[in-house]
């Protein structure tokens, strides 16, 4: 049910109280005891609350030691690029971290300007300083907890490719803090931050990422066609990106609220009356709709901005959507001679139809943006994009570019299919809608114990025993996503016009059933019907 105040102005008892978030980030200490105290990296790192005993100082001294054993059990020897996002957590746990990584004797590169910088900046900066070396490879740390809400903390690691860590590696950091955190933080080593200010080396991250810009997007085509753009960072990360990417590049663009605030109180409400910077919500973009009529085309993103938003035709786009016209759009305007198209599992099947109109493989993978390293890294495929909105893709020469999601790119590719095309991106998924048919998607969420979230999870074939998916035959029961056999935590049911999945989250207490028809709402409401009667007998027996 939707809040009564979704998509207003967020009142003032919704706001934090900063100061007493940032008193609990130090004051609190977690129970190691309590599973819900421990570092857990889900498909995004760590998160949690400080109240909540969740992110507090002792989990970030935990997790920055597990990174430096990490680090020297795998030879990793070269600098480590530090980023940080708007969050009020951020900086305190920040500080932590620098505090640790210094006194390891890691050298440890922080924003020239000693501001925030967002999760594309960081993976950009690696790659680069990686690119051409065997030895003294880089690597990063990313302190957000991306869209969640302003009280929320979070921390991520990027190994030597990169992108978000895999599972085998996160677990091991896992277990590392979490030894720390049961009573060995005494063996950690520490420095205070104002040594530690000394030790670092600061690194112009803005620069060298908006000059490359146009090795990945015809920014030219972008100025020439005099587009207006208007950017809602949403109090986030990038900020400070979009002034040097507007003169650079000579781009026509306002920055509709430059303000940073860590209680984002400029924010409208979220559907559940959260205050949540998700650019995919047309509730949370409600304020960057209302402008749309100013704009030729409006964009936001979230805190990291690692994920996008596409106001076109007066409204917010589908996240699916803009996924299928920017793949057709690098399909049909990109030299990528045989490179394949990422999609998770959860991911709308119209990029399966439109990879197969442009005679392209599909990778299938479960969901997580670390099953699209790989790929990205060898240039094997050339998107790759997660119904959650987020994506980046190849240089225009096929290179790498980033290995984690890339808010910037995405944005500014939509820009790119409005200038050439002489469409808004809206009226081009049109467009593909009449040729393939239009999808109804939906995701629903339901909350969820850990040992439902756990019994979801080993869900396996036989959890199936029908013949048939809303009326169709069944193709496929997935339990392995198709395009890198790795288990997708859940269950993919397929049918020719609709599929389900259902999967437990990696970082909240909820379960989420994701359906799409390609043959009605009475279609869809049988899918998620059957969808739900699997998990409930799955959770009866749990």
């Amino acid at each position: 049910m939707v809040h009564p105040l979704a998509g207003k102005p967020a009142p003032r008892e919704s706001w934090i109280d900063v100061p007493a978030l940032i008193a609990s980030y130090y004051t609190i200490q977690p129970d190691s005891r309590e599973r819900g105290q421990r570092v857990k990296f889900g498909t995004s790192g760590h998160r949690g609350s400080a109240p909540k005993a969740s992110f507090n100082e002792a989990h970030l001294l935990a997790v920055a030691q597990a990174v430096c054993d990490h680090r020297k059990a795998r030879g990793i020897d070269g600098p480590l690029f530090v980023g940080k996002d708007t969050h009020a957590l951020s900086t305190p746990a920040w500080i932590s971290v620098v505090e640790v990584l210094v006194a390891n004797g890691v050298d440890v590169r922080v924003d020239a300007a000693d501001g925030y910088t967002p999760t594309p900046a960081v993976s950009f900066a690696i790659l680069e300083y990686n690119r051409g070396r065997e030895k003294g490879l880089a690597d990063g740390i990313v302190i957000t907890p991306s869209h969640n809400p302003p009280g929320d903390g979070g921390i991520k690691y990027d190994p030597p490719h990169g992108g978000p860590a895999g599972g085998e590696l996160t677990a091991d950091i896992e277990d590392r803090a979490n030894e720390y955190l049961a009573g060995k933080l005494d063996q950690l080593f520490r420095v205070p931050i104002a040594r530690g200010r000394l030790a670092v080396t600061v690194h112009d991250y803005v620069t060298p990422y908006v000059d490359a810009l146009g090795d990945v997007v015809d920014m030219e085509a972008i100025a020439s066609a005099g587009l207006k753009l208007g950017i809602d960072p949403m109090g986030g990360a990038g900020v400070d990106y979009w002034g040097p990417i507007a003169e650079r590049w000579k781009i026509d663009l306002d920055v509709l609220n430059p303000e940073v605030d860590p209680t984002f109180r400029f924010m409208t409400l979220d559907h559940d009356g959260v205050i949540r910077m998700d650019c995919s919500s047309p509730y949370a973009m409600a304020s960057l709709v209302a402008r749309a009529g100013d704009y030729d085309l409006c964009v936001g993103n979230d805190t990291d901005y690692d994920r996008h938003g596409i106001v076109a035709s007066g409204a917010l786009m589908a996240p699916n959507d803009v996924l299928a016209v920017a793949v057709d759009h690098l399909l049909r305007t990109r030299g990528w001679a045989g490179k394949g198209i990422g999609k998770t599992v959860v991911t709308s099947g119209m990029l399966d139809r439109v990879a197969k109109d442009h005679g392209r493989a599909v990778v299938e993978t479960p969901v997580g943006f670390k099953h699209f390293v790989d790929g990205l890294m060898d240039e094997s495929i050339g998107f790759g994009g997660e119904e959650s909105a987020g994506a980046t893709f190849l240089r225009k020469d096929g290179r790498t570019w980033t290995t984690d999601k890339d808010g910037f790119v995405m944005d500014l590719l939509l820009a790119e299919v409005m200038a050439t095309s002489g469409k808004d991106p809206q009226t081009v998924y049109d467009g593909l809608a009449e040729r393939f048919g239009r999808p109804i998607y939906r995701r629903v969420d339901a909350p969820a114990t850990p040992e439902q979230k756990a019994a979801l999870k080993a869900l396996g074939p036989s959890a199936v025993t029908a013949e048939e998916l809303a009326g169709e035959t069944i193709q496929s029961v997935l339990t392995e996503a198709p395009g890198n056999g790795a288990a997708i935590g859940g269950l993919k049911v397929v049918a020719e016009s609709g599929w389900f999945a259902a999967r437990p989250s990696g970082t909240e207490a909820i379960y989420k059933i994701y359906a799409e028809s390609f043959g009605g709402e009475a279609h869809l409401s049988a899918l998620l019907e059957e969808a739900q009667a699997i998990c409930q007998a799955a959770f009866d027996g749990s």
